[in-house]
């Protein structure tokens, strides 16, 4: 099957600066692809070689198999939805979602039934004489999503649309994405730096690093399985020990130090920096002897009151004063091997 994109040993810089750096990968036509990193790791660069508003310094960028590198991106058969929305203020809703279904010079009825399909698809079809003005952050949202899937492209790109969006709204307009991308079968390619976004939505996640893809793989593989420090702790955020293996915040116990070690566990100890409570979870942070900074969490328990949380299998409460010593322990089950350099 032929890839809806393609990037064969893709570079691009700005002057000294390499943004992407000899970067391969492909997407297969209706997948949901995540592109994963924080700022300036090449996710974004990626998206606009992708869209044609930049050009590979070297490499191969593919559509459907068509080496589109030097392809203006009025010629290539994608859309893109960005974070600001770029509505026009002046025109309705309906004309907004329309504007490039009149630009290709669609017959007017054709652009009225398919701007009125569009709106009904994202749950809004009686807002087409509205005013943007008059819409909430997350409407306007689905009011650029409905017109850059107007033009049924092979291909969405969607450049961190929902970045401005408050959290319930974010979390609502995940399920609303993937269930629309999934009943209509268009290949989705997604930017963001927010870990929680691509695993709940994406097929395959690619974690960007220095302009470079540190791991491709399903949203399940990169949680359980990281291949390096930087994708453990950014995605998840696990602990990193000596550098070699890492250990999710979930996996580890805390109690009092005289706990015992055991043949199947690694036991620490160390000191208590800060608490968080975060609602169902509090999260500890444990400076360790050797001088590490071990983050654990657990559910947190309402009924051991305000000064210690009972964990089960112990008859001590597990400390939460700053200063206070713990000792950590983690089966030897939950490590995770890391590449090294």
């Amino acid at each position: 099957m032929t890839a809806a994109i393609g990037f064969e040993d893709v570079r691009r810089a700005f002057g000294a600066i390499v943004a992407v750096d000899r970067v391969s990968f492909a997407i297969e036509p209706g997948e949901f692809f995540s592109m994963l990193g924080p700022s300036g790791s090449g996710k974004t660069t990626c998206l606009r070689l992708v869209a044609g508003f930049e050009r590979p310094d070297a490499g191969v960028v593919r559509i459907d198999g068509i080496d589109v590198s030097d392809t203006p991106p009025y010629e290539r058969d994608v859309n893109t939805v960005f974070q600001d929305y770029a509505l026009f203020p002046h025109m309705s809703v309906l004309d907004n979602v329309t504007y490039g279904l009149r630009v290709r010079r669609m017959a007017a009825a054709e652009c009225r039934r398919r701007g009125e399909e569009m709106l009904a698809l994202v749950k809004l079809g009686d807002a087409g004489a509205r005013r943007p003005a008059q819409l909430s952050g997350g409407q306007k949202q689905r009011v650029a999503l409905a017109r850059a899937l107007a033009n049924h492209p092979k291909v969405l790109l969607l450049d961190e649309p929902l970045g401005a969006l408050d959290l319930k709204l974010r979390e609502e307009m995940q399920l609303e994405l993937r269930s629309l991308q999934r009943r209509l079968g268009i290949t989705f390619v997604y930017v963001t730096h927010d870990q929680g976004e691509a695993l709940s939505m994406s097929d395959r996640v690619a974690v960007f690093n220095r302009g470079r893809i540190e791991q491709l793989d399903a949203p399940q593989t990169l949680y359980a399985r990281p291949r390096t420090a930087f994708v453990a702790r950014f995605v998840g955020g696990a602990n990193v020990i000596d550098g070699r293996y890492a250990v999710r915040a979930e996996h580890i116990e805390i109690a009092g130090p005289g706990v015992p070690a055991t043949d199947d566990t690694v036991r620490i100890e160390g000191t208590i920096v800060d608490t968080q409570y975060q609602g169902a979870m509090r999260r500890w942070q444990v400076r360790t002897d050797a001088g590490e900074l071990i983050t654990a969490t657990r559910p947190d328990d309402a009924a051991a009151g305000p000064v210690a949380a009972a964990l089960p299998g112990h008859r001590e409460p597990v400390p939460r004063e700053p200063g206070t010593r713990v000792a950590l322990r983690w089966p030897r089950t939950r490590m995770i091997a890391l590449a090294t350099d």
